[in-house]
C-alpha cells in the first residue's frame, strides 16, 4: 500500500459526513471519579418518557434539541418547530429596554410558553422552558439583586453563604418565571490573562469543587426542596478546561496532560453532580486541538457514563459552528459527540432542517437523538415543567418586590464583607474612626456601581451603565457616607482628591479596571490597563500632603500594583462587589470605640503577581514567587507589615485587549504604516508622514482631546494609498466574529470621498464609501467582523487592518477597536 493510499485509507476511518478531520486526544474515562447523585431516576418518570418518545415525530424530537436566543424567535415560530427552550442572552431584554418591569417579561414568556403547549400543533404536549445567565445574581434584570463576582466569593470561603445565594438568585429568577440558570462557572483558572477569571472561584480545584456543590444545591434546593416553587435548574459551566487555555485566550486551547485535565479543570463536576446539577454547558475551548463540542470521549464516555450525569448537555452560544467542517447551521459531530441542547441563537431554522435531514439519512442516530430528548425530558419533568402552568402564574412569578429584597440584600453585604482581603495595613489606618473626622473619598471607581458590578451585567460587557440603572444599590461611596454620617463624621467626595480648607483626616481612594466580560477582557499581562497612572498619581498626591490614605481596588483578577500599594498606607482587594457597596464601609470604618465593626475574612483565592509578565501564576507549580500567596490575607487580629514593595521595569502593554489604534498609536501588536504601490509600508512617525513621488496619502499629527492624539489623513486622488495597522504576528479574531463584535473606526471627515473607499482585514475588502462620504463630527464606523468572515476573510490569522482608496479624500482619525455590537450595526451593502 502507498504512502498515499495509507493516509486516505486513515482518513476514511476518522472521517464521515460532518466529522473531524483531526485525531481526538486518548482519554482514559476509566482513570476519572465516579459521582453520586442525590437524584435518582424515577423507572415510572422514565416510562412516562419511553411512552413520550414513541409518540414523537422527528420533527418534534429535533425542536427539543434546539435552544434560540429570544430576539431570533417568535411565539409562532415555537409552535412550528417544537421549540424545547429559550434564553435570553446577555443585554438582552424585552422591547430593547433594560429597565423592563417584571410585567414585560411576564408578558413575552408567557407568549412563548403559551405556542409551546397550543393544542393546534397535534403533536405531543411539552411545555418550554426558559433559561438566563443569572451568573452573579439575576445581573440581567432590572432592580435585581447583584451578588459579588465568583472571584470575591471564591476568597470569603464560605460554602455557606454561596449556598445562600444561590437560594436567593433563584427566588429573583423565580419573580420572572422563569426555569433555568447557567450557572455556576466552575472554571479553576490557570491564567489571570483570561478575561472571564472574575468568574472563577479560584485557581485551587479544592475551593472550586466546595463551591460547585454549595450553589448547585442553593439553586436547585435538596431532598423534599429539589426545584420546588423555589428553585430553578442549575448549569454546571464550561466544560471542561476554559480556565487553563493557552496564554489565558479565551475559547482557546487547554494543552494540559489527562491527568491535570482531570484533577485540576475537571474538580469541580463530579461535585456539582454530587450536588443534583441538572445541566452541563459544555466549552468554547479545545483541548489539545480538539475542540469541545466535538469530544465524545469528555462528554459521553466521561461526563455521562463514567461520573454518571444524567441531566442535559447544552452547548454555548454558537460554539458548534467553531468546530471544524461544521457552521452554525449544520454540525452533526456535535450532537453525536454529546451536546443534547444546541445553544443556537440565530440559525436555529437551518440547524433544525439539518438535523431532520441527517436523522434521516443515518447520519445522526435515532437512538442519539432518543437519549438527547430523553435527557431534555427528564430535566423538565424533575423541575416541574410539565405540571406547573403559565409562568405567570406560577408561585413568585410577578413578585416586584423579590427583585433587591432586602433579605437578599442582606446576604449581597455580608458577601462583600467577607470577600474583601486586606493586603496591606503598615501604619493601622484601618479601621477608620469616623466620630468627628473628615474622610476623604477619592477615585473613579468610588461613586460607581458600574465599576463595582462589572461585566454580565444589565449589558454583555456591563460597560454601558450608569449608577441611574442601579436603582436601590449602593455605591462604596454612598455606603461610606452613611456610616460616616451616622458616627457624627464628615464624608467629602472628590473623585481626583482635592481638597480645600480643613486636611482630611483621611482618605479612600477606590480605582480599578472598567467592566469587561469575555473577549474584552483577555490581556496580554496582568497590569491594570485603565487608571493605572491616574490611581498612583492620586495615591502620592494624597501621601505628598500627608493625608493617611486607603487604597480599594475594584478588579477581575489579581493584578501587578507594587507602585500604587507602597504609595498607599493601607490596600484592600474589593474585587468586584456588586450592588450593596456598603459591604466595603462595613468593614473599613471603626465602630463607637475604636474597634473594628467587622475584621477582614478575606484570603487570596488567587496568587498575586510581583510583575505585570508573571503569568501564569498558581500555588504548587515550580518556581512559585508570588508577591502575595495564595491564602494570603491579613486581618485587625492578625497583621503583619508589608514595607515597601520592589517595582520592577517591566514594559507592559497599556491599551485594553480589542484596541488597536488609540490616540492615534498602535497598540496591541500593531503599528501604524501607510502606503501605495511604490511604497507599502511607511511607518507613520514623527508630525508628518507622506507616501514618496506623487504624495498620494499624506498623514500629520492633529489635536482632538489632547496634543497630537489623531492623524490628519488627505488622499490627493493621484492613484490607490492606504493607511494600515500591520502586527508581524497574526491575531486570531475568530471568536469575536463568532461574538458578534464590531471593528470601529473613529473619524471625522473633513472632504467627502469622490470615489469607493475601501476597509480590508487581511486582503478582504468591504466597502465603505457611504460612510465617508459626508463631512462631519467625530463618529464611529462600525462593520461586523461577521461580514468579513462571510466574504471569506480569515479572521483566526489577522495580520492587517486597511483603509483604502484612490480617489481624493479628507479624514482624521484617532481610533480603531473592538466593540460590542449595537442596534443598527449592519455589513456594508458590496
Amino acid at each position: 500500500m502507498s504512502r498515499s493510499t495509507r493516509l486516505l485509507a486513515a482518513l476514511a476511518l476518522t472521517c464521515s459526513a460532518g466529522a473531524l478531520a483531526q485525531t481526538a486526544p486518548t482519554i482514559h474515562p476509566e482513570r476519572w471519579p465516579v459521582a453520586h447523585s442525590p437524584v435518582r431516576q424515577d423507572p415510572a418518570m422514565e416510562r412516562r418518557i419511553t411512552a413520550m418518545l414513541a409518540r414523537m415525530s422527528v420533527e418534534e424530537k429535533v425542536g427539543q434539541t434546539l435552544q434560540p436566543e429570544m430576539k431570533s424567535i417568535t411565539p409562532e415560530d415555537v409552535r412550528t418547530y417544537h421549540i424545547g427552550s429559550i434564553e435570553n442572552g446577555g443585554g438582552s431584554v424585552p422591547g430593547g429596554d433594560k429597565h423592563a418591569p417584571v410585567s414585560a417579561w411576564l408578558a413575552k414568556i408567557d407568549g412563548y410558553w403559551k405556542a409551546s403547549v397550543d393544542p393546534v400543533n397535534k403533536g405531543v404536549r411539552i411545555p418550554m422552558m426558559w433559561a438566563s445567565d443569572a451568573v452573579h445574581g439575576h445581573n440581567n434584570v432590572y432592580r435585581a439583586t447583584l451578588f459579588p463576582h465568583n472571584i470575591g466569593l471564591g476568597a470569603a470561603r464560605d460554602p455557606d453563604l454561596v449556598r445562600r445565594i444561590g437560594g436567593a438568585t433563584a427566588m429573583e429568577v423565580r419573580a420572572l418565571g422563569m426555569d433555568w440558570s447557567f450557572a455556576p462557572t466552575l472554571a479553576v483558572v490557570q491564567d489571570d490573562r483570561w478575561g472571564r477569571t472574575f468568574e472563577s472561584y479560584s485557581e485551587d480545584p479544592a475551593v472550586v469543587a466546595l463551591y460547585a456543590k454549595a450553589m448547585v444545591e442553593g439553586l436547585q434546593g435538596t431532598g423534599s426542596r429539589f426545584l420546588d416553587k423555589d428553585h430553578v435548574i442549575s448549569t454546571a459551566k464550561h466544560f471542561l478546561g476554559d480556565g487553563g487555555t493557552d496564554g489565558g485566550r479565551d475559547q482557546g486551547d487547554n494543552r494540559a496532560s489527562e491527568e491535570v485535565l482531570r484533577d485540576v479543570h475537571g474538580a469541580g463536576y463530579p461535585a456539582a453532580v454530587n450536588g443534583g446539577v441538572q445541566a452541563v454547558m459544555a466549552s468554547f475551548s479545545s483541548w489539545q486541538g480538539l475542540k469541545l463540542h466535538a469530544s465524545k470521549p469528555l462528554l459521553t464516555d466521561v461526563l455521562k457514563d463514567r461520573i454518571g450525569f444524567d441531566g442535559l448537555v447544552i452547548g454555548d452560544w454558537n460554539a458548534h459552528g467553531q468546530v471544524p467542517r461544521c457552521t452554525k447551521g449544520d454540525c452533526p459531530t456535535t450532537f453525536n459527540a454529546g451536546v443534547d441542547v444546541f445553544n443556537v441563537p440565530e440559525d436555529w431554522k437551518t440547524l433544525y432542517a439539518s438535523m431532520i435531514r441527517e436523522v434521516r439519512d443515518g447520519t445522526i442516530p435515532m437512538a442519539r437523538l432518543d437519549d438527547a430528548v430523553r435527557r431534555v425530558l427528564r430535566v423538565k419533568m424533575r423541575a416541574g415543567v410539565f405540571d406547573e402552568g403559565l409562568p405567570s402564574s406560577r408561585p413568585h412569578a410577578g413578585d416586584e418586590a423579590l427583585l433587591g429584597a432586602p433579605a437578599h440584600r442582606k446576604i449581597a453585604r455580608q458577601a462583600v464583607r467577607e470577600s474583601l482581603v486586606l493586603l496591606k495595613n503598615d501604619r493601622r489606618v484601618l479601621p477608620i474612626d469616623p466620630r468627628g473626622h473628615r474622610i476623604l473619598v477619592a477615585g473613579a471607581g468610588a461613586d460607581s456601581i458600574t465599576k463595582q458590578t462589572g461585566g454580565w451585567t444589565l449589558s454583555w460587557q456591563g460597560n454601558d451603565n450608569t449608577n441611574a440603572d442601579f436603582p436601590g444599590a449602593t455605591s462604596i461611596w454612598s455606603g461610606i457616607r452613611a456610616a460616616v454620617e451616622a458616627d457624627g463624621g464628615t464624608a467629602v467626595l472628590s473623585p481626583d482628591g482635592s481638597f480645600t480648607g480643613r486636611k482630611p483626616d483621611a482618605a479612600i481612594v477606590v480605582f480599578g479596571e472598567n467592566p469587561y466580560a469575555e473577549f474584552q477582557g483577555d490581556q496580554a499581562d496582568v497590569a491594570l490597563h485603565t487608571e493605572n497612572a491616574e490611581s498612583l498619581a492620586l495615591l502620592r498626591k494624597l501621601r505628598a500632603a500627608g493625608v493617611p490614605t486607603v487604597a480599594v481596588l475594584l478588579s477581575g483578577r489579581p493584578l501587578y500594583l507594587n507602585p500604587q500599594i507602597n504609595a498607599a498606607d493601607a490596600f484592600v482587594a474589593a474585587w468586584l462587589p456588586g450592588s450593596e457597596g456598603g459591604g466595603v464601609a462595613d468593614v473599613l470604618l471603626a465602630k463607637p470605640g475604636g474597634a473594628p465593626a467587622h475584621d477582614f475574612r478575606g484570603r487570596l483565592s488567587f496568587s498575586w503577581p510581583k510583575r505585570p509578565d508573571q503569568t501564569p501564576l498558581n500555588k504548587g507549580q515550580a518556581g512559585y514567587d508570588p508577591q502575595f500567596a495564595f491564602g494570603y490575607g491579613l486581618s485587625y487580629a492578625q497583621s503583619a507589615r508589608v514595607g515597601t514593595l520592589p517595582e520592577p521595569m517591566v514594559a507592559a502593554e497599556t491599551a485594553a485587549p480589542g484596541v488597536f489604534l488609540r490616540e492615534g498609536t498602535g497598540t496591541n501588536g500593531f503599528r501604524l504604516t501607510i502606503g501605495d504601490a511604490q511604497s507599502p509600508h511607511i511607518a507613520a512617525v514623527g508630525a508628518r508622514v507622506a507616501t514618496y513621488g506623487s504624495e498620494a496619502l499624506t498623514l500629520r499629527r492633529v489635536d482632538r482631546r489632547r496634543q497630537e492624539d489623531a492623524w490628519a489623513a488627505t488622499w490627493s486622488g493621484a492613484g490607490p494609498a492606504w493607511i494600515t495597522l500591520e502586527r508581524s504576528a497574526p491575531i486570531d479574531l475568530s471568536r469575536e466574529a463568532n461574538g458578534a463584535m464590531v471593528l470601529a473606526l473613529e473619524v471625522r471627515v473633513t472632504s467627502p470621498a469622490r470615489g469607493p473607499v475601501s476597509l480590508l482585514v487581511n486582503d478582504t475588502a468591504l466597502p465603505v464609501g457611504a460612510e465617508l462620504s459626508r463631512a462631519g463630527e467625530w463618529r464611529s464606523i462600525r462593520v461586523p467582523l461577521r461580514c468579513f468572515g462571510s466574504a471569506a476573510a480569515d479572521l483566526a490569522k489577522v495580520t492587517s487592518i486597511r483603509l483604502q482608496t484612490a480617489a481624493t479624500l479628507g479624514m482624521e482619525l484617532s481610533g480603531v477597536s473592538l466593540q460590542e455590537t449595537a442596534a443598527g450595526d449592519r455589513c456594508p451593502a458590496r
